[in-house]
């Protein structure tokens, strides 16, 4: 069995951490380690974690002295992963229990070395609110003006990402960036259609920040990928209206 590194950062999660842990311990396949990133200067909710901590060797945590950001935390936990596969998922998702083993062997079995799948939107109350249906991603262009990418789903040897590829300095959208430079490297990102994971959708939380996600879209487009300015423009308005359709 090999190892698979899961990657989560924190960052004032209390209400939603402790169910997302229980989710990635209970996991069917249990040849991992958690890595947990507290990126909080106020350490007030670190003995919370650390009182986790005790209950399973295999959580490691790593203490930011400062709040440096979802993107550069995770990109601390891959440099202290020793895994030869990858996951990740946020303080406050959901796994079933089976999203470990299935995802592993159906890469295993199909010959690919990153995979998303399909996944379900809650809300703070657990309820269902909507579906995001996974697809297969075989060039950058087919990713560039909608980002269908649940990061907290994605499963990926570690040696795709070498030493260059990691997440950006973002507030939102630091992941999308990963996955464009991984297309534009030639890997195909092969999805699975069935829905192992709960993306947790919070009011007033970053990612709902419509104002926030505008820039941080166009810095994906303008400053990461090198594309002129109107063109990126241009691409945040599709990627808008994309989000929207949805």
């Amino acid at each position: 069995m090999e190892l698979i590194s899961v990657i989560m950062p924190y960052f004032k999660k209390k209400y939603f951490v402790k169910n997302a842990i229980r989710s990635v311990l209970s996991q069917s396949y249990n040849k991992f380690e958690l890595i947990i990133i507290y990126d909080d200067e106020d350490k007030t909710e670190l003995e919370l974690l650390k009182k986790i901590l005790t209950k399973d060797k295999r959580i490691k945590l790593l203490v930011n002295n400062k709040n440096i950001g979802a993107g550069p935390s995770r990109n601390k936990g891959i440099e202290a992963s020793k895994g030869k596969y990858l996951a990740f998922i946020d303080a406050d998702d959901l796994w079933t229990k089976k999203k470990l083993e299935n995802q592993l062997t159906f890469m295993k079995k199909n010959d690919c070395s990153i995979t998303h799948t399909s996944y379900e939107i809650i809300n703070s109350r657990n309820q269902i609110l909507s579906y995001r249906k996974a697809r297969d991603i075989k060039k950058y262009d087919a990713l560039l003006k909608s980002c269908d990418i649940g990061l907290s789903t994605v499963l990926i040897e570690k040696k795709i990402l070498g030493k260059k590829l990691r997440f950006a300095k973002l507030k939102t959208k630091e992941d999308f960036v990963l996955w464009l430079k991984v297309l534009k490297n030639r890997y195909i990102i092969i999805s699975i259609d069935k829905p192992m994971t709960k993306w947790r959708k919070v009011e007033n939380s970053l990612s709902s920040s419509i104002f926030q996600k505008l820039k941080d879209a166009f810095l994906v487009y303008n400053e990461y990928m090198r594309i002129n300015v109107f063109k990126s423009i241009y691409l945040v308005l599709c990627l808008s209206l994309n989000f929207f359709k949805k």
